[in-house]
């Protein structure tokens, strides 16, 4: 394994994430800067997200087609550039675009990201702890985002949130170029289904929008129509990827027994885990009434715990197996949220709570990643855009379930369903093994 380049590439995935929840925090304050409708905020929460997660397969084939590196140097630009238009912003719409390219940006940069991993780490050891670092950054990052975004817009204002992405890509791409030199031949003759993609975003756009707003009462029927126009969307995408000749998600994906199980996984992963965190923020700023900024020192405990549980998981995974360490963390996730289901009526009980929701988390998110992630080589680019993609969605998906649920009952009954999720998803990981034992 070569430290340098899986360092640089985890950084860059690290910074990709962050972009997910780091402006979050800063809303009200663009807002007011803005003098914008507070109806606003929704868009500006959600568009980065939903421009990440359904570009994700297309920067992946992208990469297959154009070359990992290549395209992962133009991501990653993009991404610094389209900073200049953030924070220079005078209006609403010029923030809701820069945040719209960026998240395309990181959805282009992430999975080739992860490819370059895939290709320097051979199988084995040094794979499994290049995945753990993967996997612990990633998930660090999007608790990070709130406490960093909380820290930029209180001492710089809120244009630094977009400022500060500037310098940062700088030094990636000069990273990126120093250190990154191999890469996997680029399939030249290999055709982009534009249609597949245009399909693709028109399908999880949607349903990202329209989870977002079931979270509010007075959003739920527009939340509904997304929901089932994405859906409606999504049988022409299948209809599609039948009859394409050339289709955006290659076919022998939907073959992959490890790839559709490593997707699920992931998607059950952040389901339960972004989700518990999210609830975790309102209890403790709606319920307990401790500032924003706070609130995000309190829930470091969650980062701290995923990049601890990954230093650990990446050394035991090769011996476990996939389906042991899945299980192992989602039991590890489940029995987080109980305690914050029982305990979750004061800060250190919730600190507890999270911190042994990120332990499980590390183990998961590698046994998830390395397995959905074990194909074919024709098959290991769109494989890693496919899993990341599960993880978005089940962020989007999850959230909205445990926050409807949190709403019409209570903070516990949130954290339960989310307990009860996870525990399902370790059931299922044990009687996969077993069932593959026997065959």
């Amino acid at each position: 394994m070569r430290p340098g380049v899986v360092t640089v590439l985890c950084l860059v995935q690290f910074v990709d994430v962050l972009g997910v929840t780091s402006v979050v925090t800063a809303i009200p304050a663009i807002l007011e800067g803005l003098d914008a409708d507070p109806a606003a905020a929704g868009p500006l929460a959600t568009t980065y997200a939903m421009f990440f997660a359904a570009m994700l397969i297309l920067g992946a084939r992208l990469g297959d087609r154009y070359g990992h590196r290549k395209v992962l140097l133009i991501g990653v630009v993009v991404f610094g550039l389209v900073a200049i238009i953030g924070g220079t912003a005078h209006t609403l719409p010029q923030v809701v675009i820069a945040r719209a390219v960026q998240g395309a940006a990181a959805a282009i940069s992430a999975p080739s990201a992860l490819r370059l991993i895939l290709h320097t780490t051979g199988a084995g050891p040094g794979r499994s702890r290049a995945l753990a670092a993967w996997s612990a950054v990633g998930a660090a990052a999007g608790a990070t985002g709130f406490l960093i975004g909380g820290l930029l817009t209180t001492a710089l204002g809120w244009p630094s949130v977009f400022w500060v992405n500037a310098p940062v890509a700088a030094l990636l791409v000069v990273g990126i170029a120093v250190v990154v030199r191999e890469e996997p031949e680029p399939d030249r003759a290999a055709r982009l289904d534009v249609l597949g993609a245009v399909l693709l975003v028109a399908t999880v756009m949607p349903v990202i929008a329209g989870t977002a707003l079931l979270e509010t009462g007075d959003t739920q029927p527009q939340g509904i129509g997304l929901i089932l126009l994405g859906a409606a969307v999504a049988a022409l995408l299948a209809w599609r990827l039948r009859r394409a000749r050339s289709p955006l998600v290659p076919r022998d994906a939907f073959r992959s027994t490890n790839l559709r199980r490593g997707s699920m996984q992931s998607f059950v992963n952040t389901a339960t885990t972004s989700s518990s965190s999210v609830l975790a923020t309102f209890v403790l700023q709606d319920h307990l009434g401790i500032p924003a900024l706070l609130s995000g020192l309190i829930l470091m405990a969650f980062s701290l715990a995923v990049i601890g549980g990954s230093a650990v998981t990446g050394r035991v995974s090769p011996r476990l197996g996939p389906d042991r360490m899945a299980a192992a963390g989602a039991v590890t996730i489940a029995s987080g949220n109980v305690v914050l289901a029982v305990l979750g009526h004061s800060w250190p009980w919730i600190a507890a709570g999270v911190a042994v929701i990120g332990f499980g988390l590390a183990a998961s998110s590698v046994a998830a990643t390395g397995l959905g992630t074990t194909v074919s080589q024709a098959l290991t680019g769109s494989a890693a855009g496919i899993v990341n993609t599960g993880a978005q969605l089940g962020t989007a998906i999850g959230t909205a379930v445990v926050i409807l649920v949190a709403a019409a009952v209570s903070p516990p009954a949130g954290w339960t369903v989310a307990a009860g999720t996870a525990l399902l998803c370790a059931v299922w990981c044990r009687f996969r093994r077993q069932s593959d034992n026997r065959g």
